[in-house]
C-alpha cells in the first residue's frame, strides 16, 4: 500500500507512525481534517494482521470521524488511532502511557477517546502523559449510553421515512452484535414495544440479551437471513457487502457500526432493492457528542438532548436524497462537505493587537 496516495485519496492532512519497543506498542494516528477544530477521534485496539490493514482502517475511520462531527453540528476535526495488539492484553499502563506520549508531541492537533478495545481506565492511562484526551473516569466516560440513545433515534427517524410514522412498536429488528451500545440500544427497543433478534461472537453477550430484553439468539451467520423490518449492525464495520445485500430480508439498515457499506457501491445497491440506509456516521454521532460534551463541561443529559438532534439529521440526509436523487450515505456526505467548506470559506479578520 503506497501511503502518500492514499492520504491523498483521502484528503489527509497527517499520518503519523509510532513504536515504543520497550512495551510492543505500535501505532497509527491519523489526522483527516481540522478544518472546524481539532481532530477528535478514540483511540481502538486490534490485532490486525498487517501494516496495510491497521493504515486503512484508521483512515476510513478518521474520516469518518470528519463527517460524523460536521454533519452533528460540532466544532471539531476528524482524527482516529489505531494500536495493533489484542484489546484483551492484561498489561495496559505501559501500552497506553506509550500511546499519550506520541498523542502530546502533536500539540493538541488531536484528541483522543476510548474506542473499540479500550476503556476509560486506559484513558487514565493516557492522561499521564497528555491532556488531549477525554473520555476519563468520572466525567463523560463510557459513550455508549448517548451512543446507543442517538441510534434510537435516528432508528426512529428511518421508520417515519419508511413506514410514515417512527413508532417502533411491533416491529421486529435484527441486531448484530450485543455489545455496550447496543445493550443500551435494545432497552429502548424492548421498551417501546419491539421483537428482537441478536448475535454476537460472544455467547455470553447473546444470553445476556435474550435474558434482559427478551431477544432471540440467532446464530452469527444466520442473523443476514432473519425476516425482519430493520437490520441494525452494531459490531465491525464491511457488513453490507456482496454476499450479505441478496440475503437480508429487511426494509431498513439503521445501526451503530462504523463503515457498514462495503464499498460505496453497494449504498446505491440498497437503493435499488428498496431498502432505506441511515448513513453510520449520522445514526452513531451520539459517541462524539458525548465526548464533545465532556471537553465542554455538559450534563449527561445536555448531551442525550443534543443526539436528540440525530433524528432530525437523519430525516434531512433522507430528505436530501430525495430531493437530489441520489442514495442516503452520498446526501450525508453532502450535509458535512457544505458545512465544512462553508467555515473554510470564512476570511480571517483583523483584530486590534494583530501584528
Amino acid at each position: 500500500m503506497d501511503t502518500f496516495n492514499e492520504m491523498k485519496r483521502w484528503g489527509h492532512e497527517q499520518v503519523v507512525f509510532c513504536h515504543e519497543p520497550s512495551c510492543g506498542y505500535f501505532g497509527i494516528i491519523a489526522i483527516h481534517d481540522t478544518t472546524l477544530g481539532p481532530a477528535l477521534g478514540g483511540t481502538r485496539v486490534w490485532p490486525y494482521k498487517s501494516t496495510a490493514e491497521a493504515l486503512e482502517d484508521v483512515l476510513r475511520l478518521s474520516r469518518g470521524m470528519t463527517y460524523k462531527s460536521a454533519v452533528a453540528g460540532l466544532n471539531l476535526g476528524g482524527g482516529k488511532a489505531v494500536i495493533v495488539a489484542d484489546p484483551k492484553r492484561t498489561d495496559r499502563e505501559s501500552l497506553f502511557r506509550a500511546h499519550g506520549r506520541f498523542v502530546e508531541t502533536l500539540g493538541g492537533r488531536y484528541i483522543t477517546a476510548e474506542d473499540v478495545g479500550t476503556s476509560p481506565q486506559d484513558m487514565e492511562f493516557i492522561k499521564r502523559e497528555t491532556r488531549h484526551v477525554a473520555g476519563l473516569l468520572n466525567l463523560s466516560g463510557d459513550p455508549s449510553p448517548v451512543t446507543g440513545y442517538g441510534v434510537y433515534m435516528g432508528m426512529k427517524a428511518a421508520a417515519k421515512a419508511k413506514w410514515g410514522k417512527d413508532s417502533l412498536s411491533g416491529r421486529t429488528i435484527a441486531v448484530q452484535g450485543a455489545g455496550k451500545v447496543a445493550s443500551y440500544l435494545m432497552g429502548y427497543l424492548k421498551e417501546e414495544g419491539a421483537r428482537l433478534y441478536v448475535t454476537d461472537i460472544d455467547e455470553s453477550r447473546v444470553k445476556n440479551a435474550v435474558d434482559e430484553f427478551g431477544a432471540t439468539a440467532v446464530a452469527p451467520d444466520s442473523i443476514f437471513d432473519v425476516e425482519a423490518d430493520i437490520f441494525a449492525p452494531c459490531a465491525l464495520g464491511g457488513v453490507i457487502n456482496d454476499d450479505t445485500l441478496s440475503r437480508l430480508k429487511v426494509q431498513v439498515i439503521a445501526g451503530a457500526a462504523n463503515n457498514q457499506l462495503a464499498e460505496e457501491r453497494h449504498g446505491r445497491e440498497l437503493e435499488k432493492r428498496g431498502m432505506i440506509y441511515a448513513p453510520d456516521y449520522v445514526i452513531n454521532g451520539g459517541g462524539v457528542i458525548n465526548v464533545y460534551g465532556e471537553l465542554q463541561g455538559w450534563t449527561m443529559e445536555r448531551g442525550k438532548r443534543k443526539a436528540q438532534e440525530i433524528y432530525d439529521t437523519i430525516l434531512r440526509v433522507f430528505s436530501i436524497a430525495e430531493r437530489e436523487g441520489i442514495p442516503s450515505y452520498e446526501a450525508a456526505d453532502r450535509l458535512a462537505e457544505e458545512r465544512i467548506r462553508s467555515v473554510a470559506a470564512l476570511k480571517d479578520m483583523w483584530v486590534a493587537g494583530d501584528r
